[in-house]
């Protein structure tokens, strides 16, 4: 059950996007006085209006079915509350609690709280329940709206403080939707008030040009630029404007364009990648976040344009396919969004991976109307398939649309089989945003990196205060079966320490959050440049990238490498060249090259040159997990000499370090193995620990979480290094290095992980190297050979010799064949080349851009990477002549 091949490959051409939207943006006419109403010639702005309708309020049959009825019952339920806080608001307040004057969020809710009144009096088929139909309960929200805009936001000389979101997307996006819902209402009590709202808004859109969307601006890209759109273009149809709507339909359109980061259009590199990768904010990965919000208003703005003929929505249908199928279905495990793809997302308490899930699938369900075949069948498929394996019930009553919540009904009746859009056994290098998800049937491995292409973490607005290691190669191991809530989430980020995070390398020092080194929510220095939205405060403050260019890796088939030369931030780098101020604080990282070989049964983690720099001890975290206080936590383990190992041996250096560890929680029925393949000996510790969710989020309730914390690290005292490791050459002068080998598997048991040592050299793993220069292993029963080169020069690991920094894999696949897999990590290299020494191969299928010729003793394969950002190139060679 796959996408036919039209959709699969996201069937439209940037350059055509943009030259289509070029086209439309010419047929928009000067834009209309907004100050004016006017009268549609035709059906197009009526139809828009009509389908906004139906995407908000459902229609007659969709509410007359019997799996809408809850959501229907609570948005009648929430808009009773609202009125009943209307009904006891104090001074200054529309609703009570919402004090307004000073706060754009509490104005923002205000707005949303109209809304959801309006949103009940406006359901089809619903009278009877209540509040539809309730003409003074509309003219109630007619008179809020009135009062909101005299009161607290028409007078642009007081308005505009906080947050630039609040003012140019998330209020017009609460009041564009109620006037639509009560554009009847509006124009018999207040005909005024629809044009004077349009033009106030016009007004606030501040990063925009001459009221409008400004494609040069940074503040609309990505999917702030399809919420302004989707915005205008239902303003558009109040106002009658179709050139309104044909300008926000052609500046929406470039949204659908994978960005080429070579040829940026406009300078903007938000948006989707060839690889499938999102990024948001010139540099965070985000698809877990923004990316779903991109693709819930492009999907939206599909539905509302249906049958306008403003949008070609057959072809960007099968775009927006692309990005579910290559770009959101491989971070999805088991109904849960995976946490590398959700910037500061990942510390709030509100929602969970699950709840993310919700709009992905309410968007595939609303795609899957508008494809057919094939198509249709994978996408419903997948809502089945998401639906089964999630541990978590989906709540259809966080749904949009009461129009989605019966579609949804009918696939899940449907005899559609449930499949996922993903090979179980697969690997997806996103190496446009810096990450890997490796998967298996039984768990999925999620790894982030970073360099100065992507930022190292985001924080903002008070949201993930100690984010500083999320980029430092931090992963996520989750095991099928699974309640990922009680591994994973903010009890996570709550319980586990940030320089603790698996599979990080930190420095041991005390580190301050943004609140708690400033005293406001950012660093507030206009004089130097650094307001609340800046570029000096994005660049330093909210996400900073990394300085390094190396990290990336290539993938053969269902296998991966990745790999990363640990850096500092911009922040670090910009304080040491003397460019910051004096009292801005930034803190330096550790020192770490890093490899990670990704298998069936095992991930492989090489680390070298591991150093705290400064004069600091340093911890390598191996892993650490969380399990419920209540559920029976077991960790066994064996010696190299087959003997067991109990808890308390091996942290002390007389201790005969474990050859493997076993953590088990018995109440998820899970496991995880670790083999012990070279380093210092591992530090074990179980511990069970109470913190506040307000830790990692100011306006996170303080709800006390008590959850196990097992972590499983490589402890280092400041100079120190192991027993015959080498000193890199790349670190300070003073400091020493260490290298060290382990690796995680998943699922594991005590007899599998017993094998490993038991057949000491004869095991299926092999480290051919662990050095800053060159790291690379073997898996024997796979005939996978794998290496990250780091440094110029010539690398020889096995068969293979690398000239300069590459990723390679090579695999013997049987009869003499074998494939080969290229890429550049640093994304800076105009041609990579890889000798295969040993008897001649030839070619038997390449990819565009690998030449494959004899040398002496062997077969060169030269790889054009030029402009490939970080890609993987293939070929398949075989022996004889």
């Amino acid at each position: 059950m796959e996408f036919s091949r039209r959709s699969a490959l996201s069937v439209i051409p940037a350059a055509t996007l943009w030259a289509l939207s070029g086209t439309l943006r010419a047929q928009a006419v000067p834009r209309r006085d907004p100050a004016v109403v006017h009268t549609d010639t035709g059906t197009g702005t009526a139809a828009v209006l009509t389908n906004a309708t139906a995407v908000f309020a459902g229609t007659s049959e969709s509410n007359a079915r019997p799996e809408v009825a809850p959501k229907l019952a609570s948005l009648q339920a929430t808009a009773q509350a609202r009125l009943d806080s209307m009904d006891r608001a104090g001074q200054d307040e529309l609703f009570y609690g919402v004090p307004l004057g000073t706060s754009d969020p509490n104005l923002s809710t205000s707005y949303q709280y109209l809304y959801e009144i309006a949103l009940a009096t406006c359901l089809p088929g619903a009278e009877a329940a209540g509040l539809s139909d309730d003409t003074a309960v509309r003219r109630r929200v007619i008179e809020g709206l009135g009062r909101l805009h005299d009161d607290w936001f028409g007078d642009q000389s007081k308005g505009y403080y906080g947050n630039w979101f609040t003012w140019e997307i998330g209020i017009p996006a609460y009041v564009t939707k109620t006037l639509v819902l009560l554009r009847d209402e509006l124009a018999a009590y207040r005909p005024d008030l629809t044009a004077t709202y349009i033009a106030s808004m016009d007004a606030y859109l501040r990063n925009g040009k001459d009221g409008d969307v400004d494609l040069d601006s940074r503040f609309h890209t990505g999917a702030n630029l399809a919420d302004i759109t989707t915005n205008r273009i239902l303003q558009g149809a109040l106002l009658g404007d179709e050139a309104r709507i044909t300008k926000a339909v052609a500046d929406q359109l470039t949204v659908f364009s994978t960005v080429d980061p070579y040829q940026p259009r406009h300078g903007v590199t938000d948006g989707f990648y060839a690889d499938g990768s999102f990024v948001q904010h010139a540099s965070v990965a985000y698809t877990g976040s923004y990316g779903t919000g991109l693709l819930t208003r492009s999907v939206q703005t599909i539905k509302v344009l249906d049958s306008t003929g403003y949008l070609p929505a057959e072809e960007l249908v099968g775009v927006v396919q692309g990005w579910v199928a290559g770009g959101f279905a491989p971070l999805i495990f088991e109904g849960w969004m995976m946490e590398i793809v959700k910037g500061r997302a990942v510390s709030r308490a509100a929602g969970t991976g699950y709840a993310d899930v919700v709009a992905v699938v309410e968007a595939v369900v609303d795609l899957s109307a508008y494809a057919s075949g094939s198509d249709a069948e994978a996408l419903g498929g997948y809502v089945k398939f998401v639906r089964q394996t999630s541990k978590a019930s989906l709540d259809t009553t966080s749904f949009v649309s009461p129009v989605s919540i019966a579609r949804y009904a009918d696939i899940l009746d449907s005899p559609v089989p449930a499949r996922d859009l993903v090979p179980a056994s697969s690997h997806s290098a996103f190496n446009a945003m810096d990450r890997t998800v490796h998967r298996r049937p039984g768990y999925a491995f999620a790894l982030a990196r970073s360099s100065d292409r992507i930022s190292k973490y985001e924080y903002m607005s008070g949201e993930n205060l100690m984010p500083w290691f999320q980029g430092d190669g931090a992963h996520y191991l989750y095991l099928s079966g699974a309640d990922q809530r009680q591994a994973f989430g903010v009890d996570y980020f709550t319980a586990v320490p940030p320089d603790r995070l698996a599979g990080v390398t930190a420095p041991v020092e005390t580190r301050r959050s943004v609140p708690e080194l400033y005293g406001t929510l950012w660093y507030d220095n206009p004089e130097r440049g650094f307001t609340s939205s800046s570029e000096s405060q994005n660049t330093y403050v909210y996400f900073p990238r990394g300085t390094g260019s190396l990290a990336g890796g290539t993938h053969l088939g269902g296998y991966g490498v990745a790999g990363l030369v640990q850096s500092d931030d911009a922040a670090y780098a910009a304080q040491q060249a003397g460019t910051l101020p004096e009292d801005f604080v930034a803190y330096r990282s550790a020192g770490a090259t890093k490899s990670w070989f990704m298998f069936d049964d095992e991930i492989l983690v090489l680390s070298a040159g591991v150093t705290g720099l400064s004069g600091r001890a340093v911890t390598t975290t191996i892993d650490s997990r969380i399990a419920d206080s209540s559920s029976s936590v077991t960790l066994t383990g064996g010696l190299r000499d087959g003997s067991p190992w109990s808890p308390g041996q091996g942290t002390g250096a007389a201790a005969a370090p474990p050859a493997w560890l076993r953590y088990a929680d018995e109440g998820q029925r899970t496991a995880v193995g670790y083999v012990f393949l070279s380093g210092p000996p591992p530090v074990v510790a179980l511990d069970t620990v109470t913190r506040s969710r307000r830790l990692v989020r100011l306006d996170n309730e303080d709800v006390k979480v008590t959850k196990q914390l097992f972590t499983l690290s490589y402890e280092q005292a400041a100079g120190t290094r192991a027993s015959g490791e080498q000193d890199s050459g790349e670190q300070d002068s003073a400091e020493r290095s260490s290298s060290m080998a382990h690796a995680l598997v998943p699922n594991a048991s005590a007899r599998q992980l017993a094998t490993y040592s038991a057949h000491g050299p004869r095991s299926v793993l092999s480290v051919l190297s662990n050095t800053v220069h060159l790291q690379a292993a073997a898996h024997t029963r796979l005939g996978i050979t794998a290496a990250n080169a780091f440094t110029p020069g010539t690398h020889r690991a096995g068969r293979l010799s690398i000239d300069g920094p590459a990723s390679v894999m090579l695999r013997r696949t049987g009869n003499g064949r074998y494939a080969i897999a290229v890429s550049d990590p640093t994304t800076t290299r105009r041609t990579v080349s890889v000798t295969v020494h040993g008897r001649s191969l030839r070619r038997v299928s390449a990819d565009t851009g690998v030449r494959v010729r004899h040398v002496p003793g062997g077969t060169r394969i030269d790889v054009t990477t030029h402009h490939a950002y970080g890609r993987s190139f293939a070929a398949t060679l075989t022996e004889g002549p």
